[in-house]
């Protein structure tokens, strides 16, 4: 069994996070009901921000938010001393609503509206991490008309292969985001850069992907990005001060699953920089990370009802099939239906009991709903609670209203105390956008 972060079983067999026994978690606030122990996120910033100032020194490590953003979250990472990475208007003015300092805002995104790079400009962001020539031209347009001067960083590809899945590889020469450094497009828009009004052109960017295991591809990337410091230097007499090297460490979703700690992150990507710049005759830049899922998402825990339990024979195979149904599935995990994700659970009330069958967890959708294809349990009954590990980043972010579902609470959890971070979503939100047309209103005429 995997247990994560602070979580342990108690004396009446449950399990138990940041010291609240998940069966009255479940009871207080119902299922599906997605649960963050607070504690395991803060001890992750502290292991990066330490990690880091350790092993490189002038460091920012920015909380990439799209893997799990909240008002409450921002506040949390804010108190941790950590900057913030944002992708949308939506991510932006949560980050507002929570008083997050603009100086320690990143924002991404490879199409942004004119309405949201207003907005950044607006606001104040530290950094827009420019994506296109189109963006860079109305980037300038739009902070020139403010009588602003907006802070730059330049999205590259370094042409990594990050070994991952395809659908989260980033890095790569022909990925839709950035600029690519090998075909001389990033350097034409460093140019650009330059020479446009509005902008001031401070750092570079790069990303090479998600749920990476290997880091190979950040040794791989750190010279690339480092002579591309040089070349910018070389060629337009511009000194770039800070690299951003983007995330993409990997979290555990199974027992057999051994990402890199922190520590081990923390140590290959530094040393990787500091010999790269080196090899480059440049000047050490100030170093930026962005770890999104490794902060979250280990801290994270589903929490679901058990349903109807069913076997069904399999006509090719003399064994059966076990369905374990749950009070959720598709809408608030897509990511076994994107990407073949993997996870683990436990039966919570009978968290200390043997496992001894193998069930097939799927989902109330109107779908080939399937969480987990198979998970070794102890004997489930309806009624039963089940626990799937490691759901804290991507999956209340990637929630849905499929099936017009409600979308689940959230808690977060610490010292024995849980706190209502995010409501459940009640039918009257599910049509508060809805508009009826007057000829479609009952009892009006037919057309």
């Amino acid at each position: 069994m995997m247990l994560l972060g602070t979580q342990n079983i108690n004396s009446r067999n449950h399990l138990e996070i940041g010291g609240c026994d998940v069966a009255d978690l479940a009871a207080e606030f119902g299922t599906p009901l997605y649960v963050m122990d607070e504690k395991a996120i803060r001890d992750k910033c502290r292991a990066y921000k330490q990690a880091f100032a350790r092993e490189y020194g002038d460091v920012d490590i920015a909380y990439a938010s799209k893997a799990f953003i909240l008002t409450a979250m921002c506040a949390l990472v804010d108190q941790e001393g950590f900057w913030l990475d944002v992708a949308s208007a939506g991510e932006l003015y949560t980050a507002k609503r929570a008083d997050f300092s603009m100086g320690k805002v990143i924002f991404h995104g490879n199409n942004k509206s004119a309405d949201e790079l207003e907005m950044a400009v607006e606001y104040g962001v530290k950094y827009v991490v420019v994506d296109s020539f189109v963006e860079l031209e109305l980037l300038s347009s739009i902070a020139e008309d403010a009588g602003k001067t907006q802070g730059i960083m330049l999205r590259c590809n370094p042409g990594v292969d990050p070994h991952t899945h395809r659908l989260i590889s980033t890095g790569q020469e022909d990925s839709k985001f950035g600029f690519n450094i090998r075909n001389g497009l990033a350097m034409t828009a460093v140019r650009q850069a330059v020479a446009a009004k509005g902008i001031s052109l401070e750092g570079l960017h790069c990303h090479v992907g998600s749920q990476l295991f290997d880091i190979t591809p950040f040794t791989e990337a750190a010279p690339v990005m480092a002579n591309f410091i040089r070349q910018v230097g070389d060629e337009t007499r511009v000194e770039i001060e800070v690299l951003d090297m983007g995330g993409g460490l990997g979290v555990r979703y199974l027992e057999e699953h051994n990402p890199p700690s922190v520590a081990e992150f923390a140590k290959i990507v530094s040393e990787s920089v500091i010999t790269a710049v080196a090899a480059a005759g440049i000047a050490k830049p100030r170093l930026i990370l962005e770890p999104g899922r490794s902060i979250v998402g280990e801290a994270g825990t589903t929490l679901y009802s058990v349903g109807p339990i069913k076997e069904v024979h399999i006509a090719e195979d003399p064994g059966v099939r076990t369905y374990l149904s749950v009070d959720g599935g598709l809408s608030d995990n897509p990511r076994p239906a994107l990407y073949d994700a993997v996870y683990s659970a436990i039966l919570a009330n009978k968290a200390g009991n043997e496992p001894t069958k193998a069930y097939t967890v799927s989902g109330r959708h109107c779908e080939t709903d399937m969480l987990i294809p198979r998970v070794l349990l102890p004997e489930a009954k309806t009624g039963d609670l089940l626990a799937v590990q490691t759901t804290g980043a991507y999956n209340h972010a990637m929630a849905s209203n499929y099936n017009r579902f409600t979308r689940p609470p959230v808690v977060f959890v610490m010292d024995g105390k849980a706190e209502l971070v995010a409501r459940r979503e009640t039918l009257e939100d599910l049509v508060k956008c809805d508009v009826v047309p007057e000829r479609l209103v009952k009892d009006s005429p037919k057309v």
